[in-house]
């Protein structure tokens, strides 16, 4: 009876111990094989050209799982200053990894000017026709779509081209600030507004608007794309190496088929 009773014991114990080391990798999940997961915050100007190089990427490394948080550079800024868990940060503007650089938040080894853009004024597919950008001070356009300058560089550089052009202060009454660019993109294809800044990039995945003017580069600070590595990133290899498949010529070819250009080094 001792001897059945010793038997039942040894084979609980034994299924125990295999039931227990079968599940720890699964618990853990820091087996073999687990995926490692990476948080990009970006400037939503990027939306499209990161969907597609999110799905390349993960199709070519299955232990890798990109996670994208998509807004305003300033206030992805902000989260990162707060302590949002954020492997790479890519900004729409250069004045945003500047501060994070300046405050120790960022690896200054990893930085890059990754990408550059175009700024264009966008209109209604059957809006006004604007030749020239005196136009906006006339009574064909009432209401005027740009981002808010603080926060989204968008907002900023056509900022900096109305004050270039003189007409910053006579337009105040029209302006109609958004969130982010791509709101800005849908104040115009709803009909919310006459006009609006937005990237070249973003202007490509508009429905029913038109391109009426390209911004000249003279007329504001370069637009730049500065992407880095978060100091506290919790992981740090993985977003280097996804970063310079961003700037690989992979990674580029796709950026330029959604109206980016590749960053001045």
């Amino acid at each position: 009876m001792k001897k059945l009773a010793a038997g039942v014991l040894l084979l609980f114990l034994v299924a125990a111990l295999a039931a227990g080391c079968g599940q720890t990798p699964g618990k853990s999940g820091r087996g073999a094989g687990a995926q490692k997961e990476v948080t990009v915050s970006a400037a939503i100007s990027l939306k499209d050209a990161l969907g597609k190089i999110k799905a390349d990427y993960e199709k070519a490394h299955p232990d890798v799982k990109i996670t994208y948080n998509l807004g305003a550079s300033g206030a992805l800024q902000q989260q990162i200053e707060q302590g949002a868990p954020v492997d790479l940060f890519i900004s729409a503007g250069a004045s945003q990894m500047d501060q994070l650089a300046k405050e120790g938040l960022i690896d200054p080894a990893t930085r890059v000017n990754l990408l550059s853009n175009d700024l264009v004024l966008v209109t209604p597919q059957n809006g006004p026709q604007i030749k020239d950008f005196s136009a906006l001070a006339g009574p064909a356009v009432k209401k005027i779509g740009l981002g808010l300058p603080k926060t989204v560089p968008a907002g900023k550089y056509a900022q900096e081209t109305l004050d270039s052009l003189k007409l910053w202060d006579k337009l105040q009454p029209k302006l109609v600030t958004a969130n982010d660019v791509r709101q800005v993109l849908t104040y115009v294809e709803t009909g919310n507004v006459d006009a609006g800044f937005v990237y070249r990039s973003d202007a490509m995945m508009g429905k029913n608007i038109k391109v009426a003017l390209t911004v000249p580069d003279n007329l504001h600070k370069p637009i730049v794309y500065p992407a880095a590595v978060v100091k506290n990133a919790r992981q740090k290899d993985v977003a280097r190496e996804f970063l310079n498949y961003l700037a690989s010529p992979p990674g580029m070819q796709v950026f330029e088929q959604y109206g980016l250009k590749p960053g001045k080094k």
